[in-house]
């Protein structure tokens, strides 16, 4: 149910893109299978909905991943 709300305000909002970022606690910046997998599929939802995903990024306290940086958007 959360991944439904992701793109809710963006709808409501009229947004034409958006930027999706989270942490990992353990520190790490590697994606996960599910951080992968997540990518993908609000991509493709966005696709849809003409609302482009232009990065995800997972970040800790001192550096970041980037999936646009590392060509994976």
């Amino acid at each position: 149910m959360k991944r439904l709300k992701i793109f809710l305000y963006q709808i409501t909002d009229m947004a034409s893109a958006i930027i999706v970022a989270h942490n990992h606690p353990s520190g790490g910046l590697l994606p996960s299978k599910e951080d992968v997998e997540i990518t993908k599929q609000l991509k493709n939802a966005g696709d849809i909905l003409g609302i482009r995903l232009v990065d995800h990024i997972i970040f800790n306290h001192k550096e970041y991943y980037s999936f646009l940086e590392k060509g994976e958007l």
